[in-house]
């Protein structure tokens, strides 16, 4: 079950990517950086449904799409970045579990949800920055941050309050 968790996770994350590519690039503030991102949606939803398969499948989809596609030259960056991607929401994840929020998108109510968007969408943006400082890529870093924040929870907000308008009328 777990392996059929982290293979549903890696199909959903990398055909998001692809749609928001297809959709948004134009949108794009700078490469892997958009002001509408589906996919950071993709990965609170499936971290908040799998819990540690979802990460898994978030790492392996980020590492192929990063070493593939975003950053196909700078190896440090893709691996950097497949972690960073797989991280964020798990801790997000872990704080709000440790807060008692529930694992099942059944259980939040639109405030809770908008509260796991927000946490998310803030957690990501802090650690991808942290590590571009890091690597001493300070030029628009704030603005990058805001940019990402932005689109972070942009696209996390229309995915899981359309999964959570299926999951409603999939119950009726």
């Amino acid at each position: 079950m777990k392996f059929a968790m982290i293979g549903a996770t890696a199909a959903l994350f990398l055909g998001t990517i692809a749609l928001n590519e297809l959709l948004f690039a134009r949108m794009e503030f700078a490469q892997g950086i958009s002001w509408i991102y589906l996919p950071a949606g993709v990965r609170l939803l499936c971290i908040l449904l799998f819990a540690e398969a979802g990460a898994i499948g978030i790492l392996l989809a980020s590492w192929l799409i990063c070493f593939l596609y975003f950053f196909p030259n700078d190896a440090i960056r893709s691996f950097a970045g497949g972690i960073l991607a797989a991280l964020a929401p798990y801790l997000t994840y872990r704080w709000l579990v440790a807060g008692q929020i529930t694992q099942s998108l059944a259980g939040l109510g639109p405030w809770r949800l908008l509260g796991c968007a927000l946490a998310f969408s803030i957690a990501s943006p802090l650690l991808h920055h942290i590590w571009f400082a890091l690597q001493g890529q300070r030029e628009g870093l704030i603005d990058g941050f805001f940019a990402m924040a932005s689109g972070d929870l942009v696209g996390t907000i229309i995915v899981l309050y359309t999964a959570k308008l299926i999951l409603f009328l999939h119950q009726r």
